[in-house]
């Protein structure tokens, strides 16, 4: 499969994508863990279909330390013990917030309360961001189709200056 576009090629979409993408690598630096941070995206892009960002994330998680028995379970998270209370928390409130049109309302109130007892304000706003942006990109990719595959792990983790660049920063 080839990419119908390079999002970096247009001068439209390279213009919003380097605000947008540094905007998003902050929330790395973010109080919420990492490894809740690359479950999470995995699972949405999971749900989405997207290639790239699956093979993105797995990689970056298996380089950051994550098993691959986690990683290998992301998709089955419900039926798993290997995840902790507060990251299950996080994986029910990403898949609600990335299945919206699933039920009238949005997230429950339910999923939002559990993962409420595991984070704090701070984090919440980190997850609800994190959420909306992997659902953003994995548009992106899935509808220029990225191919997946040949990402290599933190190949993306530059500053805003290098964004458009080959073989630097540009959508998760």
């Amino acid at each position: 499969m080839s990419a119908r576009l390079n999002p970096f090629a247009s001068p439209t979409a390279g213009a919003f994508l380097k605000h947008l993408v540094p905007a998003a690598m902050t929330l790395k630096e973010s109080s919420l863990p990492r490894s809740t941070q690359e479950l999470v995206a995995l699972r949405i892009s999971q749900i989405n279909g997207c290639g790239f960002c699956v093979d993105m994330h797995t990689k970056d998680a298996a380089a950051a330390g994550e098993s691959a028995v986690r990683l290998n379970l992301v998709a089955a998270w419900r039926e798993a013990t290997v995840f902790t209370e507060a990251e299950r928390a996080a994986l029910a409130l990403a898949e609600e917030g990335t299945r919206l049109a699933d039920r009238a309302g949005g997230v429950s109130d339910d999923v939002w309360n559990e993962a409420a007892k595991h984070y704090d304000e701070e984090q919440l706003m980190a997850l609800v961001l994190l959420v909306a942006t992997m659902n953003f990109f994995n548009r992106v990719n899935v509808i220029s189709r990225r191919p997946a595959g040949d990402y290599v792990p933190g190949q993306y983790e530059v500053g805003p200056a290098h964004l458009g660049k080959p073989g630097t920063a540009e959508m998760s």
